[in-house]
């Protein structure tokens, strides 16, 4: 019988593989949205779990018919805009040239240093002139207190808004330091790109880093190491494709195109007995996402508007049958 052989794991995409310096991802560029909204948005990942849809797929064996999906829970309470923020593009890109900050939660206080008096906010954003910006930004913060998962300082990240700059710094103005739910943002079914930091595993071998099979018995020196680090010639230096010992785990990863497959308000449907393992219970709005999502449980995970969107996938909403509430260890 022949021997089992498996290629090695870890893409060569991402170099160097070091730790994420915190633990929300930071998103570089944002998709284009001729709606003026959020275009994105943020929620606690909480587990997994089981559902029964009726399949609406137009391409698959199984259309009209029952099936059984794994979904990812995410628990989204409410974002709230804080400040609002100005660019001009100059030869170096984009510069921030004002921002404004409105009269935010005390809980914020823990994150960033607030102004001592931002009663006229609404006045200094009706002031700014089209003329003197060319895009409009929002910082938005999160409410961890309305969840279970015993957090009281909430995550500070910056998001940008739709449609044109005029429409941007109207939607900017009238929802300042009000409550944005998930389902302003997104419809179910729709798709989203998710940024996440995924889950942490600190100092590693190859074998468990890259996946790499152990040499045989009678191997000198080491039995999990690498059996080459490449030419006889030049030992001073190797390719940074040999596996090779390091941080495994806490990266910011993207991951394209997940589906979000409904939106619920009714948190008894999700709850299983006691709350899920290492979570808690669920309390606010939250979404079930097809398939895995990356990061550890209670950690922020953002989601956005696709930057590529797979035109095959339908983004109508499934019938959901049946939610499995089953508390399920180790997802």
């Amino acid at each position: 019988m022949p021997s089992i052989r498996k290629p090695r794991c870890g893409s060569m995409q991402f170099w160097p593989r070091k730790r994420a310096k915190r633990p929300v991802a930071v998103i570089g560029a944002w998709a284009r949205c001729d709606k003026p909204q959020l275009l994105g948005f943020a929620g606690y990942k909480v587990g997994m779990t089981n559902i029964t849809i009726v399949d609406n797929s137009k391409h698959t064996l199984t259309k009209g018919e029952r099936i059984n999906v794994p979904v990812s829970v995410i628990e989204c309470p409410p974002l709230k805009i804080a400040s609002v923020r100005f660019y001009k593009q100059d030869k170096e890109g984009l510069r921030v040239v004002k921002e404004i900050m409105g009269k935010a939660d005390k809980e914020l206080a823990r994150k960033i240093s607030l102004p001592k008096d931002a009663s006229n906010a609404e006045k200094q954003i009706s002031d700014v002139k089209p003329e003197d910006f060319d895009e409009v930004r929002v910082n938005v913060f999160t409410q961890p207190k309305l969840t279970g998962i015993g957090k009281k300082k909430p995550e500070f990240f910056e998001m940008a808004v739709g449609g044109s700059k005029e429409d941007a710094l109207s939607y900017a103005k009238e929802n300042l330091t009000k409550d944005i739910f998930v389902k302003d943002v997104f419809p179910e079914g729709s798709l989203v790109d998710f940024h996440v930091v995924t889950k942490g595993y600190g100092f590693q071998g190859p074998v468990k880093r890259f996946g790499i099979g152990l040499r045989n018995h009678k191997s000198e020196k080491v039995k999990r190491g690498p059996g080459s680090l490449g030419g006889w010639k030049g030992q001073a230096h190797f390719m940074y494709k040999v596996a090779h010992a390091g941080q495994t785990g806490y990266h910011t990863r993207t991951e394209y195109n997940k589906k979000i497959i409904s939106i619920y308000d009714e948190v008894e449907k999700i709850n299983p007995k006691g709350g899920f393992p290492g979570y808690g219970v669920v309390k606010n709005q939250y979404i079930l996402v097809k398939g895995s999502v990356g990061g550890a449980r209670k950690r922020l995970v953002r989601f956005n508007i696709p930057f590529r969107k797979n035109k095959k996938i339908t983004e109508e909403a499934p019938n959901v049958v049946y939610i499995s509430t089953e508390s399920k260890q180790g997802r």
